[in-house]
């Protein structure tokens, strides 16, 4: 029930206090504010890693070879794994249904690309058609690989923007246009943009079958790609994920004769196990995140406590008369919570104000690689205002418990 009589009083005692209020409003108002700004830069945080996740497949698959450190059926350790077009064609064959986008991979680091008088050096990589969607590639211009390309051994290339902009720097448009590439003349059919930037687009895509041939890979590749469908559960994802990956590594051990013991020969990664660890890490951060916001707000509850101990105490022969003219002891502690309450809550509004402002001109303007736009969602606001109100109970129940247990008779000779 609202009581003017009630408010009058408290407004009275901050203007008796003013000086006293405002600073362990301050308290509390840097509590919140530091809260909020914690947990933008946690969401800010998420969204730089989701985007860097974005970059390339999100259930993404990748597998690649090393030397074996077990020796196993009589084969000494130290041998050189190399995959062959077969290992590719049978995990296709084997898993078709269970496959979205597929690729083998052959890579030539730093290779001389020509054209004209321009010339720089790029990673060569001979995949399939799939290897846009596995990269997350868009078509700026022209088109990408297709599988006649791959079967008729064609001499063309699917160029990135940045490989464009370094050669054709006088040409309206580079399709059509013949490049050399270890002293073969290709021509390029596309160009791509790539999410992850000037790096991804310093890359030139030819053909697999192709790269094999011009640079004497015979039936080799270095790497296979693979994506699963998206699941609705991210746990069932994980689960068929993981399932998928452990056959594919026990099914490349037993055809090139590995230990299953053996931890270096066959390496792959799981895009969605690097994810579930990343975001069970994030969840440990802006855990303690909260932590910190919160023990910044305890602070300043113990400032506000002590303060309302402080009012207490002067006010112990008011109470006391209050308590003779017949006042319950609910009345007491409901007057110095709601007193306490109203600081604490004031304070915090302004910090959590002061948070919110300053993320939504801020963080639009952050985008580091690992940091974008932190932002509090509706519901962290709505959960630092329940901070707020626990907070101020918290902060004058204990002083509101004394004011209550005061005698009349001890507080009337009180001086």
């Amino acid at each position: 029930m609202f009581s003017l009589e009630r408010w009058e009083e408290i407004f009275e005692t901050i203007r008796k206090n003013l000086l006293r209020t405002v600073l362990t409003g301050i308290s509390v108002a840097s509590g919140i504010f530091i809260l909020v700004i914690l947990l933008g830069v946690g969401e800010g945080m998420q969204n730089g890693i989701e985007n860097q996740f974005q970059n390339d497949a999100a259930n993404r698959i990748s597998v690649w070879t090393g030397r074996t450190s077990v020796g196993y059926k009589g084969l000494n350790p130290g041998r050189r794994i190399q995959l062959k077009n077969e290992d590719y064609e049978f995990t296709e064959k084997k898993y078709a249904k269970d496959l979205e986008y597929r690729s083998a991979l052959y890579r030539i680091w730093g290779s001389l690309v020509n054209y004209k008088k321009e010339s720089g050096s790029y990673r060569i990589e001979g995949v399939l058609p799939d290897y846009q969607f596995l990269e997350g590639e868009a078509m700026v211009k022209g088109r990408y690989l297709n599988y006649g390309d791959h079967k008729n051994y064609e001499k063309v290339v699917v160029i990135g923007k940045k490989v464009a902009a370094d050669l054709f720097k006088n040409d309206r448009t580079p399709l059509g246009k013949l490049i050399e590439i270890a002293g073969i003349n290709f021509k390029v059919v596309g160009v791509y943009s790539d999410p992850g930037g000037e790096r991804e687009e310093a890359r030139v895509f030819m053909p697999l079958s192709t790269a094999q041939r011009v640079f004497n890979g015979g039936n080799n590749i270095q790497g296979l790609a693979f994506t699963l469908p998206k699941q609705d559960n991210f746990s069932e994802a994980l689960a068929i994920s993981n399932n998928f990956t452990q056959n594919l590594e026990a099914q490349l051990k037993e055809a090139h004769t590995i230990a299953p013991n053996d931890e270096s020969a066959i390496f792959i990664n799981n895009s969605l196990e690097n994810a579930k660890r990343i975001y069970d890490m994030m969840k440990m951060i802006k855990f303690f995140f909260w932590g910190v916001g919160i023990a910044t707000i305890l602070a300043g509850v113990i400032g506000v406590s002590n303060i309302m101990l402080i009012i207490v105490k002067e006010r112990t022969k008011e109470i006391g008369i209050r308590k003779a003219l017949g006042a319950q002891p609910l009345s007491i502690i409901a007057m110095v919570l709601h007193e306490s309450i109203f600081v604490t809550t004031i304070a915090g509004f302004l910090g959590l104000l002061g948070g919110l402002i300053l993320l939504e001109f801020v963080g639009p303007m952050v985008q580091t690689e690992f940091l974008r736009n932190p932002t509090v969602n509706f519901n962290v606001a709505i959960s630092t205002v329940i901070i707020l109100i626990i907070a101020g109970a918290i902060a004058g129940f204990f002083p509101a418990w004394r004011a209550a247990r005061i005698k009349p008779i001890v507080a009337l000779r009180d001086e």
